[in-house]
C-alpha cells in the first residue's frame, strides 16, 4: 500500500486534522507553530555542545571495560571506536551540510533509505537520548550524596530536581541553554586536564597490565588478560569516550550558517574528545592500576586516592565529575528533544509533541521525555542497564547513518555537497562495519539490555507500520527534501 503524506492544502477534514486545529497539517500555520529559534549557536557553542554530550564518559563507565578486556583489550577497543566515531563524524558532517535540519540522523536516513529507514534511525537515536539522561540522573544523585551536598541522599527527589531544573533552563531559551552547557563543560574539561597532569606524575607502566591473565582464554597475556575476545567485549566501553558526539547536527535549525558551522564544530569536538580520551585512559590506569580501576565507580578519584584517603586533587575531581555529569545530562536532554521534535513535526510521532512555545522551545518535546526519564530512574535505579540499552540504540543508529552516506554517494553523486567527507565512501563504509561489530558486542556485555532495546524497537515499528506511516506531513523539511529528490529522479527517468 503506498504511503500517504499530508499537506496543508490537501489534508482531509477530521477531528484531529482540520484547518482550525493547531495540531493538524491542514492548518495554514502548522509549521509556524513548530519553529525553533534561528541563529542561536555558532561554531564555538556547537563545539562545546559536541564535547558536552560526551564528557561525563571520561569520568566513569569506560573503566568497566578493563574487566572485560584488560588494558590491552580496552586500548584496542577504544582506538577502534575512536576510528569509528571519527569516520562517522566526517560522514555526518557532509550529510549535515546537505540537509541542515533538526532531523539530524532521521533526516539523513529519510533521504537515503526512505520513510522506514528514517523512522528506524530516528527511533534508535531517541532510545539513546531518552535512556542516557535517565541513567546519568542516577549518577548525579550518587555524586551529590558522596559529596554531602545540601544534606541530600541519592533518591527520587534528586532525580526530579535534575529534570525540573535543567528542563526549565531549556524552556527559557536555546541560547541560554547552550551557554550554560558551554560553561559547565569548560569546567569539566579543565578538571580533566588538571587530573591528567597530576596523575601522570605517578605514572607506572607496570600498573597498566596488572590484571592476572585468564590462561583458558584464547590469546591471553598480561596485556590481554581475557584473550582476543576481550577486545570485542570492550567495544561498548570504548564507545563511552565518544558516545553522543553524533548529536551535533540536531542543532542545525538553531545554528548560524549551519552549512559551514556544523562540519567545523563536529571536527573540532571530535579532536578534543580524542585527546581527552587518550590522556584520561593512560593517566588514570597508569596511576591507579588496571586491576584497581576495573570495578571502581569513580575511577579518576580512585587513581589519585589509591589508599582511600582524601586529597585536594581527589576532591577537585569529584566536583568536576559532577560538572561533567551535569553537562552531559543537560546536552542529551537537548538532543533528545530536537530529535523528538523533528519526528513529530513530520508525523512519525504524535504531532502535538512538536509544538513550540513563545520562546521557540519544543516544550512537550522536552517535558514528555523528561517525565519518562525521571520515571525510569525512580522506578529502576539501574543506571548501568539503562546505559547499555542506550548504547544498543546508538550502535543501530550509527550503522544506519553510515549506510545513508554510502547510499547517497552512490545514488546521487551530483548532489550539491558544500562539505565532502575525506575518503568518501571508504570512510563511511569503515564506520558502518565497526558500528555493526559494536552492535553485536552489546550482546556480549548485556543480553538483557539488548533484548529490552529490541522490544522497544518492535513496538515502535508496529506503531509506524499500522498508523503513522500513512500520516506523514509532506511540508516538514526532511519530507519535503525527500519528495523533491523523488521528483527529480522521476524527471530523469522520463
Amino acid at each position: 500500500m503506498p504511503e500517504r503524506t499530508e499537506t496543508p492544502e490537501a489534508a482531509p477534514r477530521s477531528p484531529d486534522r482540520t484547518p482550525d486545529s493547531p495540531d493538524g497539517p491542514g492548518s495554514p500555520d502548522y509549521l509556524e507553530k513548530r519553529t525553533l529559534r534561528r541563529g542561536s549557536a555558532g561554531p564555538l557553542l556547537l563545539t562545546g555542545l559536541g564535547v558536552a554530550y560526551v564528557v561525563s564518559g571520561d569520568f566513569s563507565g569506560w573503566n568497566f571495560g578493563l574487566a572485560h578486556g584488560g588494558f590491552g583489550g580496552l586500548a584496542v577497543a577504544a582506538a577502534l571506536m575512536g576510528l569509528m566515531y571519527t569516520c562517522m563524524v566526517f560522514a555526518l558532517a557532509e550529510l549535515a551540510s546537505v540537509l541542515p535540519t533538526a532531523g539530524g540522523g532521521y533526516g539523513f536516513a529519510r533521504r537515503a533509505l526512505g520513510p522506514w529507514g528514517g523512522f528506524l534511525t530516528g527511533t534508535a537515536i531517541l532510545i539513546e537520548y531518552v535512556l542516557a539522561p535517565a541513567a546519568i540522573s542516577l549518577f548525579i544523585g550518587d555524586y551529590v550524596e558522596s559529596l554531602g551536598l545540601f544534606g541530600l541522599t541519592s533518591s527520587w527527589p534528586v532525580y526530579l530536581a535534575c529534570f525540573v531544573l535543567f528542563i526549565g533552563i531549556h524552556l527559557w531559551g536555546v541560547g541560554e541553554a547552550l551557554r550554560f552547557s558551554f560553561v559547565v563543560t569548560g569546567v569539566a574539561v579543565a578538571a580533566l586536564l588538571i587530573f591528567a597532569a597530576g596523575a601522570l606524575t605517578d605514572f607506572d607502566a607496570a600498573r597498566l597490565h596488572d590484571i592476572p591473565a585468564d590462561t583458558s582464554a584464547l590469546g591471553a597475556s598480561s596485556w590481554l588478560p581475557f584473550g582476543v575476545l576481550g577486545i570485542w567485549a570492550s567495544f561498548p566501553f570504548g564507545m563511552w569516550f565518544f558516545l553522543g558526539v553524533e548529536g551535533v547536527p540536531l542543532a542545525a535549525e538553531e545554528t548560524k550558517d549551519p552549512v559551514r558551522s556544523l562540519p567545523r564544530a563536529m571536527a573540532a569536538a571530535m579532536g578534543i574528545l580524542l585527546v581527552l580520551a587518550l590522556l584520561t585512559f593512560l593517566a588514570s590506569t597508569g596511576a591507579g592500576g588496571a586491576d584497581a580501576l576495573k570495578d571502581a565507580g569513580n575511577p579518576l578519584v580512585a587513581a589519585v586516592q589509591p589508599d582511600g584517603h582524601p586529597t585536594v586533587l581527589g576532591r577537585v575531581i569529584n566536583y568536576a565529575g559532577l560538572a561533567g555529569l551535569v553537562a552531559s545530562f543537560f546536552s542529551l536532554i537537548y538532543a533528545g528533544s530536537r530529535q523528538l521534535f523533528a519526528l513529530s513535526r513530520a508525523g512519525y510521532l504524535p504531532r502535538v509533541l512538536s509544538l513550540t512555545s513563545r520562546r521557540k522551545a519544543p516544550w512537550l518535546g522536552l517535558v514528555v521525555p523528561g517525565a519518562l526519564g525521571f520515571g525510569l530512574a525512580a522506578a529502576t535505579g539501574d543506571g548501568a542497564r539503562m546505559l547499555n540499552v542506550a548504547v544498543f540504540g546508538a550502535t543501530v543508529s550509527y550503522a544506519l547513518m553510515s549506510l545513508s552516506h554510502i547510499v547517497l554517494r552512490r545514488r546521487e553523486p551530483g548532489l550539491a555537497r558544500p562539505y565532502r567527507t575525506p575518503g568518501g565512501v571508504a570512510t563511511s563504509a569503515l564506520a558502518f562495519l565497526l558500528a555493526c561489530a559494536a552492535l553485536v558486542a552489546t550482546f556480549l556485555v548485556d543480553v538483557t539490555a539488548a533484548l529490552v532495546a529490541l522490544g522497544v524497537y518492535a513496538v515502535a515499528a508496529v506503531y509506524f507500520a499500522c498508523w503513522s506511516r500513512h500520516r506523514l506531513v509532506a511540508g516538514a523539511p526532511e519530507e519535503e527534501f525527500a519528495a523533491l529528490a523523488a521528483a527529480e529522479a522521476e524527471l530523469n527517468r522520463d
